[in-house]
């Protein structure tokens, strides 16, 4: 039986509820903020990659290949590769004898060519000059087989035109080189002009003084070089 005056039981407080820490809620994908990015970041994350390019300045004996090819080597500051001294032994004595080069003698050489001018930009350069009279189209071609191994290589050719006769008189004046003036006829025989398919080509007049010819071709290769940059 309950007494009235009896002592009234304590009542506990009520005890709050525990807080938990929770983990702040994600950003919802759709009202993420994306980061920032400026030019320097967009660079950093679409990195160009360096066009190379072969220069190959083409013709017949005569032609001013080597004379043309040192300039626009200087000029550009990039590796020069003499054509002629890849020529295997037995390929110069026939030609020294007045015998013309089938091409069976000129497949290892263009492609020696070839392998030498890669190994240049391989070691660092952003391009290389050679010369190599490359008077067909199909020897053309052996040449542009290097930009189907990697894309960043641009093939180009400088081709050096004249008529027959003036070059048969250059060669006649020249001394201690084993391409005789019977081999310009020779060379003329089999000579495939460049045809307006072949897109990478730049046909030079070399009928008029050289300093004229020089600056031509180097115009003509810058100018084919910012026409390169814009299309990549």
């Amino acid at each position: 039986m309950l007494s009235y005056d009896s002592s009234p039981m304590p009542i506990k407080a009520p005890t709050k509820p525990s807080t938990m820490s929770l983990p702040p809620t994600p950003p919802s994908p759709m009202t993420a903020a994306p980061p920032s990015l400026n030019s320097n970041s967009l660079n950093g994350l679409q990195v160009q990659e360096q066009q190379q390019h072969i220069w190959l300045v083409t013709g017949p004996a005569g032609c001013g290949k080597t004379t043309v090819a040192e300039y626009l080597a200087q000029s550009l500051g990039v590796p020069y590769i003499e054509g002629d001294s890849y020529h295997p032994a037995a390929n110069i004595e026939k030609m020294a004898n007045g015998v013309p080069l089938t091409d069976a003698d000129r497949w290892d050489w263009l492609t020696a060519l070839r392998e030498e001018s890669i190994n240049q930009l391989n070691a660092g350069s952003n391009g290389v000059v050679l010369t190599c009279s490359a008077l067909k189209r199909k020897y053309r071609d052996v040449i542009r087989v290097a930009g189907y191994y990697d894309h960043r290589i641009q093939i180009h050719f400088v081709f050096l035109d004249a008529p027959e006769e003036l070059l048969l008189a250059r060669v006649t004046q020249r001394q201690n080189h084993y391409m005789g003036a019977n081999m310009v006829h020779s060379q003329f025989d089999i000579l495939e002009r460049p045809l307006a398919d072949e897109k990478d080509v730049i046909t030079i007049d070399v009928s008029r003084p050289i300093e004229e010819v020089e600056q031509e071709a180097l115009s003509n290769v810058f100018e084919t070089m910012a026409k390169s940059q814009k299309k990549h």
